[in-house]
């Protein structure tokens, strides 16, 4: 998704929104197999084609998977988490999942966060990343500039 968003924008960035340690949403939580009350480290970002954002994108690290390989991933700043994921021909990535978010969800919510506009739905995708048994949870909210 990064490379193709920078092919097509000379003006791609990421902007960062979030980067803490927090409770992951119940879905992602089994989705990792983490305990319950866990945190995980919670990155949400902007991928942007000049001051459009085009993707919004939520990633969960859970703290096991921030040791060895991937402990750089904390400290990404405005760099694409993406570019890293497939520079190591060692990452392994699931299944793709998609989903039809609706405005009650929380993905939705965070993701049209400060826009005028409110679209009916957005749409998302999910997958699963993992290097030497660490796992990491990546869904990318497609934003309606997408499509411009």
């Amino acid at each position: 998704m990064t490379k193709r968003l920078q092919q097509r924008h000379d003006d791609f960035k990421v902007k960062p929104a979030l980067v803490a340690y927090g409770k992951p949403f119940f879905d992602e939580l089994a989705l990792l197999a983490i305990p319950t009350r866990s945190k995980a480290l919670v990155r949400e970002v902007f991928l942007m084609g000049g001051e459009q954002a085009l993707v919004f994108a939520h990633s969960v690290l859970p703290r096991s998977s921030m040791r060895g390989a991937w402990r750089s991933l904390r400290n990404l700043g405005n760099k694409p988490l993406g570019a890293k994921l497939f520079s190591a021909p060692q990452v392994r990535r699931m299944t793709l999942s998609y989903k039809k978010l609706a405005p009650h969800h929380a993905l939705y919510q965070h993701a049209i966060r400060g826009f005028d506009e409110k679209p009916d739905c957005l749409w998302a995708r999910r997958s699963l990343f993992s290097l030497n048994c660490a796992t990491i949870m990546v869904t990318e909210v497609f934003l309606p500039r997408i499509l411009l």
